[in-house]
């Protein structure tokens, strides 16, 4: 990488592959969580990451790049800790605070890496770019928000 297109260049590439490897998990956290609102949301939450894949294939696209070839190493650890995590014998209570745990994890490290990218789509001029990834990241925020308020107002109380 010689400048800050190549790095946005990699980033795009990075998030592809976090997106692709997230599209196979949320299943799983989904499957493992006990709240029937929780399931629902890590649903909607899947189809919301679809659409995040899409864009992305858009953005890439537009830039003329592929947006395979890189191999999101962040996720795959976040996602690899998960499913140790849903390997653990736990109180029923405990299971859905613990998903919530893990799913905020993975939540913060795309919020941080799109906001990163939504400041090199702008230093770089591409202002189409950058509100589709802000469209994202926002989205990020809302999930987020929605798990941190799940936790705190009911799961995290069964838990204890």
């Amino acid at each position: 990488m010689k400048n800050l297109k190549d790095l946005f260049e990699h980033q795009i590439k990075d998030l592809y592959s976090a997106e692709t490897q997230l599209i196979e998990a949320l299943p799983k956290l989904q499957k493992r969580a006990k709240d029937d609102k929780l399931k629902d949301a890590f649903k909607n939450h899947l189809e919301e990451t679809k659409q995040h894949q899409k864009r992305l294939k858009e953005i890439a696209d537009e830039l003329g790049i592929e947006p395979t070839g890189e191999e999101c190493k962040a996720m795959e650890g976040l996602i690899k800790e998960a499913e140790e995590f849903m390997k653990e014998k736990l109180d029923t209570d405990v299971i859905d605070a613990g998903v919530i745990a893990e799913a905020q994890r993975v939540e913060h490290y795309e919020i941080s890496t799109y906001g990163t990218a939504v400041r090199f789509a702008k230093e770089l001029g591409h202002d189409g770019i950058a509100r589709k990834l802000q469209e994202t990241l926002d989205e990020e925020y809302k999930t987020d928000d929605l798990l941190t308020e799940m936790a705190e107002s009911r799961l995290n109380k069964k838990a204890k």
